[in-house]
């Protein structure tokens, strides 16, 4: 991780945790670290800026996955927790587009490839990957997208 911008700037930001001792923020800091490291050795090369955004919007996504299963199971103490640890993930991340914003841009989307219907989807859903990588959640554009479609 010699190179990254983002692992450098969380590594600084874990030494500062230390030293408040703030306990939350270390931890999810070290799982951060751990998941960047492990896709580094995946991937038997540095990083780039983009796939470390990949790992760490991918550590987002399984913590709103555990939050999710913390609320059917009514664990209210885990999803605080949870939520805690998914604001310090999020702030490494650009930020995320808001649905409107998302609906707005996928119409377009769906204007400029010719989509119409849900058979489209999968090519609306990829152009809005592409253009809008790191700032959309693909769960959030796939419901939108779907909702744009089946309106059609």
């Amino acid at each position: 991780m010699a190179g990254n911008i983002i692992a450098h700037k969380i590594q600084d930001d874990l030494k500062v945790a230390v030293k408040a001792q703030d306990k939350v923020r270390v931890s999810t800091l070290r799982m951060i670290l751990s998941a960047l490291k492990n896709a580094e050795l995946e991937e038997r090369e540095e990083l780039s800026d983009e796939k470390e955004l990949a790992v760490i919007a991918s550590y987002a996504r399984r913590i709103k996955e555990s939050i999710e299963e913390f609320k059917k199971g009514e664990r209210g103490d885990l999803v605080a927790q949870e939520e805690a640890e998914l604001a310090i993930v999020m702030s490494y991340l650009p930020e995320q587009m808001a649905d409107d914003e998302i609906r707005r841009e996928a119409a377009k989307v769906a204007a400029d490839v010719g989509a119409s219907t849900p058979k489209d989807m999968g090519r609306v859903m990829g152009e809005m990957m592409k253009r809008f990588k790191g700032k959309v959640d693909g769960a959030a554009v796939n419901r939108i997208v779907s909702a744009i479609l089946k309106k059609g």
